[in-house]
């Protein structure tokens, strides 16, 4: 700890910043009370040496350090690039599946412990993964970021990659709660809606969720979209879809992440300040406020959360807990290089990471 670093507890708000290195107006944000986390984007990678230089100077802002996390799935959704393995789209483990069960849960594992280790070495807390929506081959910003149609394929899957994770000192993070693959729409640009009754969700798209959460998932980002049949708000905003049936019925006590504040999905809820109370309220413990540095400022400065008790124990279980250099020197092995290898092995299509960057914008 320098000098400098504060002593704050993270707060329930994630922030992002524009560009390679912090400014000093980004600085005063990240020193917050309210803020707790930074979401990473393409923009914000020029090399792995940057990177490591930027998550080691926004963790010595505070202590304990913000959360500092990435949207780094594989296919369509890796974030960094140049010097980072190149990770497959899950359906790549789900095609697999159909022909060795054995052979693609070890594939999965090997996959989440490349993804996390890489992540782990150059700094970073989590990434927001696995996607365990069911690819009903109806919603294309899903598409083959889903593993399988079948949900106990999925969360067999999920888990074995979970378990990779672990194994490269991270918490996986579940999406989108409680499942995003039925409607054709796209969050980011509007507000999808699933008319089918929470039975017919429960028999098929909450399964993977059911399942990751008994096994020890460390945290869950809902979905921006609107079950009519089950509550009149979408699932982020949902005390019946976060509290009653995800804490109360599937006993998760994981972090809740809502899915970024900014997406249009979000838009019916109201200004920045509305959107994170209505979250927070729900049951979500942090909020994503993404691309709007006016409006983060703004809704830091009108923001009053509700009691979050479990708030800090949460949080603390999401954070690394192995120094950036351990992991470079693991990364450096042999052994590493070797499942490094089986990953980029991986039979990918050859439209796989073809199309636009899932959020980019954000």
């Amino acid at each position: 700890m320098t000098p400098n670093t504060l002593n704050l507890p993270r707060g329930p708000v994630m922030v992002d910043i524009a560009g390679f290195a912090l400014t000093e107006q980004e600085r005063t944000r990240l020193s917050h009370p309210l803020v707790g986390g930074i979401i990473l984007f393409r923009r914000n990678f020029q090399n792995i040496e940057q990177l490591r230089a930027l998550t080691a100077e926004i963790r010595a802002l505070r202590s304990p350090h913000l959360l500092i996390a990435v949207d780094h799935e594989g296919g369509r959704v890796q974030r960094f690039l140049d010097g980072f393995t190149r990770l497959p789209p899950m359906n790549v483990l789900g095609e697999l599946w159909d022909q060795d069960q054995d052979e693609a849960r070890r594939q999965a594992e090997t996959v989440g412990y490349v993804l996390a280790a890489e992540l782990s070495a150059c700094g970073i807390d989590l990434s927001f993964t696995p996607v365990l929506d069911l690819d009903w081959e109806r919603c294309a910003v899903i598409g083959n970021r889903a593993f399988h149609r079948d949900p106990e394929a999925v969360a067999e899957l999920a888990e074995a990659l979970q378990q990779g994770l672990g194994r490269g000192g991270m918490m996986s993070c579940g999406k989108h709660y409680p499942g995003h693959g039925y409607v054709e729409g796209d969050s980011h640009h509007l507000m999808p809606q699933d008319d089918r009754t929470l039975a017919d969700i429960e028999r098929d798209d909450l399964v993977p969720f059911a399942c990751l959460a008994e096994a020890g998932m460390g945290a869950v980002m809902p979905a921006h979209v609107l079950y009519p049949a089950v509550d009149n708000q979408p699932a982020g905003f949902s005390k019946v879809w976060l509290t009653d049936i995800l804490r109360g019925r599937l006993g998760f006590d994981g972090v809740i992440f809502s899915d970024a504040l900014d997406m249009a999905g979000a838009a019916g809820a109201g200004t920045y300040v509305q959107r994170a109370d209505a979250a927070l309220a729900a049951g979500c413990d942090m909020v994503l406020v993404c691309n709007q540095p006016q409006e983060a400022d703004a809704m830091l400065a009108g923001l009053v959360p509700p009691p979050q008790p479990k708030l800090e124990e949460r949080l603390a279980r999401m954070a690394g807990k192995s120094r950036a250099e351990d992991w470079q020197q693991l990364i450096a092995t042999a052994d590493f290089a070797a499942a490094q290898a089986a990953v980029e092995q991986l039979a990918m299509p050859k439209d796989a990471l073809a199309g636009p960057q899932v959020g980019e914008a954000h």
